[in-house]
């Protein structure tokens, strides 16, 4: 397990997923951070899993593309993937429409599973009292356009399944590159898929169905955990995940 602040460079930490698309795995929980560039900003996928965290995303981001953070979109609640979220205090924040009712009402568990799966505690309460709810809420599909170039997101709500507020976001592939796919976890490649007590298991494959119609035959899909995957792998998780289920 690592740590924040690995070692090297901005550039060797990220993946570039197509042009003004890149991500990153984060140390320590090996969540995926995304960043879709347009002209005038960036839309990130995901925080990580502290403050701290958040504030290393938007400044290697800064970097990356020499933009500012205008947009995040979260893709669904869980500690690792929001903590980091009030460190982009200007952006305006996505979520999957009943997320922002959800966070609120939770925020201490959110806070404690922080602690009891490896975060310090200071920074798990520090993050979870500065913990950031969508304002911006998708209840089916909504486009951002990041710049006059037609630059364009997609934010899809495809749960329930990994939990109730599944969040997708596709950018849309330009001048022959390849749409991508940020599918939070519900796609996972480093392991499988884990259904919490908040998961809604008999959802589960319809919503990766969703997402395989989201992105298309060609896309690039990138889980909430591990390497980045083709539909070929989305579709056999999808496949076992309904025989375990009995929902083929």
């Amino acid at each position: 397990m690592g740590t924040q602040g690995e070692t090297g460079s901005v550039e060797a930490r990220w993946e570039r997923l197509a042009p003004g698309v890149a991500r990153r795995r984060m140390p320590g929980w090996d969540e995926t951070v995304g960043a879709i560039a347009g002209r005038t900003g960036v839309l990130v996928v995901d925080t990580g899993a502290t403050l701290r965290a958040g504030a290393e995303i938007r400044h290697e981001v800064t970097q990356l593309f020499g933009l500012p953070v205008t947009h995040v979109a979260l893709t669904h609640p869980h500690f690792d993937h929001v903590l980091g979220t009030a460190a982009f205090s200007h952006a305006k924040v996505y979520g999957a429409a009943g997320v922002e009712r959800l966070m609120a009402s939770e925020r201490e568990e959110i806070r404690s599973t922080a602690v009891r799966l490896g975060v310090d505690p200071a920074e798990a309460a520090e993050a979870a009292a500065a913990l950031v709810v969508p304002q911006h809420l998708v209840s089916g599909e909504f486009v951002i356009d990041l710049d006059e170039d037609g630059h364009r997101v997609l934010l899809a709500n495809v749960g329930p399944g990994h939990t109730m507020h599944d969040l997708a976001v596709l950018a849309v592939g330009r001048n022959g590159a390849p749409n991508v796919v940020f599918c939070g976890d519900l796609v996972e490649e480093s392991g499988e898929p884990k259904a919490g007590s908040d998961a809604k298991p008999h959802a589960w494959p319809a919503a990766l169905d969703r997402l395989l119609a989201l992105g298309g035959q060609d896309a690039l899909y990138v889980p909430g955990h591990g390497a980045v995957v083709d539909t070929g792998f989305v579709r056999k998780q999808r496949d076992e995940l309904a025989a375990r289920l009995g929902t083929a």
